[in-house]
């Protein structure tokens, strides 16, 4: 039997249910139980694709290649389970799937509403997959309770809850209780009207998260459970700590795993074994060095844009022991004449991924600093095609060397795989649609050269698999002229067609990847590329 646990937030937005439901779902994983987490967004959008990321923040990009809300990478981060599209449903998906059944006249010509017919597609969306041999899907709800947007899906929880009976689900509801300096006191009325407001819709919760910057005191978490109509031990404090990692560890502290398994009826007097948890935060607290990296990037007004990759780094430095101390740059300022000052000191410089020519030159000015100055580099996606431009102009003398995504141009050594790819690589690929091209996303395999570097970083694996989400490549028939320059085109797809990984030899540590290896991190399994990263930026800060 899967037991449904229900995430809802109030009074504000931003107070961490994803991190709540991920470290929920770790705990219950270290007390030998399976879990599934999925994220239920209110927003109009079929998904996230098509978001600026400066808006909603990154696109995180599963296996089978949904672009989901960034709240699955937490999921994965913490628990190692791999998403999948079933885990994230929108408004918008929601109701394009009613509307497509009601034109193929799947509802007999009955009058579609609200209620039952989007209840009922949310409530298939929650329970998809969720069949014999999984112990506990926990499922966030986005937005906040009380916003017009998530009425429905709350009406679904609500109907699943009478329907499956608290021996099935469970209600967990994040609050805020904040602190008044002028009084001097946490103040609990906005926990109770948030509390209020869920009552409003039909849904009692059965244990209130109570986010707080310092510790709720005993009468105060009496006073909530008294007026929101649950158990004192079910009001669990959520304090502020000084790294994500520490959730897991004080969620347990504060009885919340506990408290789950009591409403289920489960065990729980056996402790789980939260050590790897306690291991990253030992060495996040007292690591033994710092490294210094460059981000140049164009979304960095919006640190939420490169969620996954700050994540992706601090694991790098949690597998180095060492602190990683990002320097987020625009990339903007280095089409200005003598900025690249800004690199000078840093240990390592990484230009993600991004779309569009804004700040393009930039990253390829940032791609040389690496190069020339023997600064250990890292490109991902678009960042790799920047590095690949770079080499082009300055070590194989395509002075024209562009994208075709700028533009039209003499030296098309990035571009859709319509405008150089031709007879067979066309029908073996079916490759068409908007914009020329289709976006590459999900996960694919790469073939790695034998005696490269980036077959070292992945201990001599022949062939990989990593995920994708870009439109754009770099054009296999520049392969020649820009390895004897001196590029090494170490990974490719199996068929030779694209490249997947170029490096620099010679050089401390140069890659770029095609792909987003950042969306395969977790602390506990820092991926390969960002701890060889953060490895040669160790040794770099040596010589500085």
């Amino acid at each position: 039997m899967t037991r449904f646990v229900f995430i809802t937030g109030g009074v504000v937005s931003s107070l961490g249910k994803g991190i709540a439901s991920a470290a929920l779902g770790s705990l219950l994983q270290a007390r030998g139980y399976s879990v599934r987490l999925r994220k239920l967004d209110p927003y109009l959008n079929v998904d996230p694709g098509t978001m600026s990321p400066l808006q909603h923040g990154e696109v995180f990009v599963t296996d089978d290649g949904a672009e989901t809300d960034l709240d699955l990478g937490h999921y994965e981060r913490f628990t190692g389970v791999s998403a999948t599209r079933a885990d994230n449903a929108t408004t918008g998906r929601i109701y394009a799937e009613v509307i497509a059944k009601e034109r193929r006249g799947d509802y007999l010509g009955a009058t579609v509403q609200v209620i039952p017919h989007i209840t009922d597609a949310i409530k298939e969306a929650i329970t998809r997959d969720t069949g014999a041999g999984l112990d506990f899907a926990l499922i966030e709800i986005g937005g906040t309770v009380g916003d017009i947007e998530s009425l429905p899906f709350l009406e679904a929880i609500r109907q699943l809850g009478n329907e499956l009976g608290p021996e099935q689900v469970m209600f967990v509801h994040l609050t805020l209780v904040p602190y008044i300096p002028s009084a001097g006191e946490l103040k609990t009325k906005p926990t109770q009207h948030s509390v209020k407001e869920l009552l409003s819709v039909g849904i009692q919760p059965h244990m209130l998260l109570c986010r707080s910057d310092r510790p709720i005191p005993v009468n105060e978490r009496r006073k909530i459970a008294l007026f929101c109509n649950v158990r004192p031990e079910a009001v669990v404090p959520a304090l502020d700590v000084d790294t994500i990692y520490d959730v897991p560890i004080s969620y347990h502290a504060e009885g919340m795993d506990r408290e789950v398994l009591r409403h289920f009826g489960l065990p729980f007097a056996v402790e789980p074994d939260v050590s790897r948890w306690q291991n990253i935060v030992n060495i996040v607290r007292a690591p033994e060095g710092e490294v210094r990296i460059a981000v140049v990037g164009k979304y960095t007004n919006l640190l939420d844009s490169y969620k996954s990759l700050s994540e992706a780094l601090a694991h790098g430095g949690i597998a180095n022991r060492v602190k990683v101390q990002l320097d987020w740059i625009d990339s903007q300022i280095f089409e200005q004449p003598d900025r690249v000052e800004k690199l000078e000191g840093v240990h390592g410089i990484l230009v993600p991924g991004g779309f569009g020519e804004r700040g393009s030159e930039g990253k390829i000015e940032a791609v040389r600093f690496a190069r020339e100055r023997l600064v250990p580099f890292f490109g991902i996606c678009f960042g790799m095609q920047m590095a690949v431009i770079e080499a082009a102009r300055h070590l194989a003398g395509l002075e024209r060397a562009s994208s075709t995504e700028f533009g039209p141009c003499d030296e098309p050594v990035v571009g859709l795989l319509t405008e150089w790819a031709r007879g067979n690589e066309m029908e073996r690929r079916s490759v068409g649609g908007n914009l020329g091209g289709t976006m590459r996303l999900g996960a694919y395999p790469a073939v790695l050269a034998e005696g490269s570097l980036v077959r070292a970083m992945y201990d001599s694996a022949p062939e990989i698999s990593e995920r994708h989400r870009h439109r754009y490549e770099v054009n296999v028939r520049y392969r020649e002229r820009l390895e004897d320059a001196g590029l090494c085109f170490s990974g490719m797809s199996p068929d030779g067609v694209l490249p997947e990984i170029v490096e620099l030899p010679g050089h401390p540590w140069f890659i770029g990847v095609q792909f987003h290896p950042e969306l395969k991190s977790k602390p506990f399994a820092p991926h390969p590329l960002f701890r060889g990263f953060i490895e040669a930026a160790v040794k770099q800060a040596r010589l500085v």
